[in-house]
């Protein structure tokens, strides 16, 4: 089953601003997704992609909830429609003529399965923080205290082992740092700290 694209360009350039608000993100989570591991996924990858527009980039409250909804969005589509992944999210975003930066963002958060290369630091950071938050999710809850005290050398010390939260692809891990010019181990410490402070 291929999930190419077969496209590079998103939207159009007149919708520019045009952002949902989270309650309008919602909205549509509670539509298309029923699974509630994978709605909390999106949940922390949209709060992630915010912080890290806020804190890391120093941008304004517009353009992080520009961030937000692409994180929060960018699996909207795989509980129902798994064979349409990304396809069927693009192609409603641009009917609701949608920000392209935001659908463009969501179009690059897997390059080697939609082939589409993340460009915008939007982009390059969904991808950075996508996989790698699943995996420290995942290391959490095997934690009794979970996000709390845990530290970098501990999730690192998961990464290289193959069989757990195997598939979370270590390669596209370490191709999404280089990409975004982030080591790993700043972007590990920054999704523990901030996915603790969600669940706290």
């Amino acid at each position: 089953m291929s999930l190419l694209l077969h496209k590079t360009e998103f939207g159009n350039t007149s919708n520019a601003g045009r952002i949902w608000t989270k309650e309008e993100c919602n909205t549509l989570l509670v539509e298309w997704v029923q699974n509630p591991k994978l709605r909390q996924h999106m949940d922390q990858v949209g709060h992630l992609m915010e912080q890290w527009a806020v804190k890391r980039e120093g941008l304004d409250k517009t353009t992080a909830n520009a961030w937000y909804m692409a994180g929060v969005l960018h699996d909207a589509d795989w509980d129902q429609w798994p064979d349409q992944h990304c396809k069927k999210i693009i192609e409603y975003l641009e009917a609701q003529e949608i920000d392209p930066t935001v659908i463009r963002a969501i179009a690059s958060h897997g390059p080697r399965h939609f082939g589409v290369v993340p460009e915008t630091r939007m982009d390059q950071m969904l991808y950075a923080l996508d996989e790698l938050s699943g995996l420290i999710h995942a290391y959490s809850l095997l934690r009794p205290q979970g996000y709390e005290g845990m530290e970098v050398s501990g999730v690192k010390k998961r990464l290289k082992e193959k069989t757990f939260a195997a598939n979370v692809s270590r390669e596209e891990i370490d191709e999404a740092c280089t990409i975004a010019n982030v080591t790993k181990e700043e972007l590990i410490q920054f999704v523990i700290q901030e996915l603790s402070n969600l669940h706290k």
